[in-house]
């Protein structure tokens, strides 16, 4: 049994903008034909789906639930993810979301919400902070409540878009040229048979798809037991005034010194309280415990999850490839988790556009791992650090005293969390935006590279920096779907061979010449070949020697000469 999308004829089928459109839901028997088959509508499912969609590649996308999100775990929406949402077009509609501009983004650390505060890191309001100049796109707070249907909006659900809602995967078999999947429509009880060129499975850290591969996870640490505790509290941000926190960190009980937060900048809150050895303490019992103001509230979910924090063995399983905690799961603290899988998507989103319109080379595919799982694994350690310095702060039993005793013990504690270096967890860029992909397809750079910053400088594997071009206009709005070779003014009549070698092979370049003084001045070398994903892929001060070379390079084709395709991408 073959799946119609062999590997010939998988390149072009991007014109056919009805393949995901054949089954619709109610048809039993049928067969539905695309390019990318995407399981689980997530973030990170979603955000691989505005890839794609931006690439033009057909695609299905494959989500059990029916889109509404009732306990959202997702509070924030980081800088680097949001430049990435820039690019896929809903930038806008996310910082539409009904957050208050005044409300704080401040942390806290208190004995109880509404008792004495010990110690704050002030980040201003939505209206008010910094922006980094580092980025166009600063954080935006968008709970998953909010963030899942705006997304499945964008996309566009049965019968005109690709999102099919209720839809769950019940088999799947992978050939040589294809991927046929089995589906039940849950709302009709039919079944879809769904023939695929690659299946991208995003269906969580405890992925069916990655089990049904036969793909370990590597557990980094033991596994843990939270609950995340869902209230509204109408009257709680009046009672604490126009300085409430985000984020509280409770100082007082072992089981509640993980964070409070607020959900929506109204009267949605959610508590995270330990699990381990939990004897069945009702919510309630724990939210009193976390308020010192007598506040009307009413528990609205109550939902244990474990912390499982793993790395897949490998990201690709033939034609079926890994993404979000599916391949990775990390501890929330620090937000990496989503954002490091929102990033997974704009990874492979490009890579499988090249491959299905058939100028990527051979090992294109497979620098989806090498780049990535580093990444993941960067960020696993990361985010156990961030989880384990707040088991490592120790606050004294009078701390919360109305008593001299109390205060001084209040009075020690911030020089003892700047101490810890507590900031981090809310104020680490290097995180999202300093790590750099090193595979085949990036071209090195030699040893003065250690001397640059990643802000201000464009290093072979890293994200392309940001500059301001005009208002709103940044040097990410350049990159476009294919390469672009950014060079400086009067430049670009040198990028005519590399020009020519990649139309050769069919590869997307665009070629723009840089006038901005800032800009210029960042994108100093005279050229700068961005990839689709806005990733460095190489730099030099002159063309290329070996054009064809350096566009078999970056395109994850296997060099012809290994020792001649290293000197055509150097730095001159």
């Amino acid at each position: 049994m073959k799946s119609r999308n062999s590997a010939a004829d998988t390149r072009g089928n991007t014109r056919d903008r009805s393949a995901s459109q054949r089954a619709p839901a109610g048809q039993a028997g049928r067969t539905a034909r695309t390019d990318v088959l995407v399981v689980g509508g997530g973030p990170v499912g979603l955000s691989l789906g505005l890839d794609l969609a931006r690439r033009d590649v057909d695609f299905l996308l494959l989500e059990a639930g029916d889109g509404r999100i009732d306990h959202p775990r997702v509070g924030t929406v980081g800088p680097r993810s949001m430049e990435l949402f820039r690019r896929w077009g809903t930038a806008g509609r996310i910082r539409s979301v009904p957050w208050p501009a005044d409300h704080s983004l401040d942390v806290a650390w208190v004995t109880a919400v509404g008792g004495h505060e010990i110690h704050r890191l002030r980040f201003g309001t939505a209206a008010t902070r910094a922006v980094p100049d580092f980025t166009p796109e600063p954080e935006q707070i968008c709970p998953q409540h909010w963030l899942h249907p705006l997304l499945i909006d964008a996309l566009g659900t049965a019968p005109d878009g690709p999102v099919r809602l209720g839809w769950r995967l019940t088999g799947l078999a992978q050939h040589d040229d294809g991927i046929l999947a089995t589906v039940l429509d849950q709302h009709t009880g039919d079944t879809v048979t769904v023939e695929a060129a690659y299946l991208a499975a995003c269906d969580g850290a405890g992925s069916p798809v990655r089990t049904a591969c036969g793909v370990r996870t590597i557990a980094h640490h033991p596994t843990r037991t939270f609950r995340n505790i869902l209230f509204r509290a109408p009257g709680l941000r009046a009672r604490l005034g126009p300085d409430e926190p985000l984020v509280f960190f409770l100082t007082t009980a072992t089981r509640l010194r993980y964070p409070l937060r607020a959900m929506d900048g109204d009267a949605l809150y959610r508590l995270t309280v330990s699990g381990e050895h939990d004897t069945g303490t009702p919510p309630e019992e724990f939210v009193r415990a976390a308020l010192a103001v007598d506040t009307p509230f009413t528990v609205l979910s109550d939902a244990p999850w474990h912390l499982t924090q793993r790395v897949a063995e490998r990201y690709r399983h033939g034609r079926v490839l890994l993404a979000g905690d599916a391949a990775h799961s990390v501890s929330p603290s620090g937000g990496l988790g989503m954002n490091s899988g929102i990033a997974d998507a704009a990874d492979l989103g490009w890579k499988l556009a090249a491959v299905l319109a058939g100028w990527a080379g051979e090992h294109l595919l497979d620098t989806y791992e090498t780049e990535r799982k580093p990444v993941a694994e960067a960020s696993l350690r990361a985010s156990q650090e961030n989880l384990a310095r707040e088991s490592r702060r120790h606050m004294p039993p009078e701390i919360a005293d109305d008593t001299p005793e109390g205060a001084r013990a209040r009075a020690t504690r911030p020089a003892r969390l700047e101490a810890l270096d507590v900031r981090r967890e809310f104020d680490a860029p290097e995180g999202p935006f300093a790590y750099r992909y090193r595979s085949h397809t990036v071209v090195p750079a030699p040893a003065e590279e250690k001397t640059e910053h990643w802000a201000d400088s464009p290093l072979p594997g890293g994200r392309a920096p940001h500059a301001w071009l005009g208002p709103g206009r940044s040097t990410l709005d350049l990159f476009g779907p294919g390469f672009t070779l950014l060079c400086a003014a009067g430049a670009a009549r040198d990028a005519e061979p590399l020009r020519r070698a990649v139309a050769a092979r069919a590869v997307p370049l665009a070629v723009t010449e840089l006038h901005d003084e800032r800009a210029t001045r960042i994108y100093r070398w005279p050229h700068v070949l961005v990839r689709p994903d806005g990733h460095v892929a190489w730099r030099g001060t002159g063309p290329p020697p070996d054009p064809g070379a350096l566009a078999d390079r970056v395109r994850g084709a296997a060099p012809r000469d290994p020792e001649r395709t290293g000197k055509a991408g150097a730095t001159r």
